[in-house]
């Protein structure tokens, strides 16, 4: 695998889980000064779908099939699914008994795409961009305009 062309840090939160959720995003090219941050908050949602929804929204912004990325999270809901293997089984199982499938559907299908590497971050530890990440989705989770998360069954 190439090195990272591009770090992708991400975050999830919702206030009460289920509640209004938010997720944050931040971009950062190696060796180039270009970062990009994206958020977005949902009126009724889980903590791991918001988490797993930033990472599903980062890898959608690569423009460039087989782009090299790392995506940085202090989820280990996913980072241990990829790392470990467990969603490829799943998918091989039709995703029976398992949560958020809509979302896993979704980041195969992104993942695919892209040469992505993921790495587990300790969350809340002064890491400077999953600060800014959870701030991001903090600060999502409680704006006016939220969405409707329609994949999410209580």
């Amino acid at each position: 695998m190439q090195s990272p062309k591009v770090h992708i840090y991400t975050d999830g939160a919702a206030r009460g889980n289920p509640g209004p959720g938010g997720f944050g995003v931040v971009m950062e090219w190696v060796g180039k000064p270009y970062r990009k941050e994206f958020a977005q908050g949902f009126k009724l949602t889980t903590n791991n779908r918001m988490e797993l929804m930033a990472v599903i929204v980062a890898i959608s912004k690569l423009k460039n099939p087989g782009t090299p990325a790392k995506v940085f999270t202090d989820s280990k809901y996913v980072a241990d699914a990829v790392n470990k293997g467990w969603v490829f089984n799943w998918e091989k199982k039709n995703f029976a008994n398992r949560k958020n499938t809509d979302l896993w559907k979704a980041f195969l299908k992104v993942f695919r795409r892209h040469e992505v590497q993921f790495q587990w971050i300790k969350g809340h530890n002064d890491h400077p961009q999953n600060e800014r990440c959870d701030e991001l989705a903090v600060m999502a989770s409680k704006a006016k305009d939220l969405l409707e998360d329609t994949g999410y069954k209580a």
